[in-house]
């Protein structure tokens, strides 16, 4: 399971590694209501989260980490509902993973600077989906998914290789 964190919405994604093949399982949003407090908005994320785990129970979950923006007060708030994510995976028992938005497009576009639009084009081919997945937040949490089974895969082969 892919997960981009943010406070206005969190991006998830539960994708399957069959047989080398990707496939999306599941995949949506948490958009807590705008006028409620900030610490309402976090439980909202928190509780919606623990529901997809708890609901589809993915062998390990990938987080997106910070990246670092201009304005330090919208850092700040994606920090805390990352630090909510975390929470409610920790608190499901499931191991983590965390990659950089860097590694993330380099994992599945082959291009660090990639855009939002080429991670959601490249995510809608890599999974064979009919349609692309919206918001971006749900592609890019797609996208941190596969670059986890991307990276978890060749952790395997190294390992295999190292026991020779």
């Amino acid at each position: 399971m892919g997960i981009d964190p943010g406070s206005l919405c969190t991006g998830y994604g539960v994708v399957d590694a069959v047989k080398g093949n990707l496939q999306a399982v599941h995949w949506g949003s948490i958009r807590p209501p705008a006028r409620k407090p900030f610490p309402d908005r976090l439980k909202y994320i928190y509780d919606g989260l623990t529901e997809v785990l708890r609901e589809y129970a993915p062998d390990t979950v990938a987080i997106e980490d910070i990246f670092f923006a201009v304005n330090a007060k919208s850092t700040i708030k994606l920090g805390q509902a990352r630090g909510v994510a975390i929470l409610a995976v920790m608190n499901a028992g499931k191991s983590l993973a965390e990659y950089s938005p860097l590694e993330v497009k380099q994992s599945t576009v082959g291009y660090g600077r990639a855009d939002k639009r080429q991670v959601q084009d490249m995510v809608t081919a890599l999974l064979k989906l009919k349609q692309k997945p919206e918001p971006l937040d749900v592609s890019d949490a797609l996208a941190v998914a596969i670059c986890h089974a991307h990276s978890h895969k060749m952790t395997e082969r190294l390992s295999e290789a190292f026991k020779r």
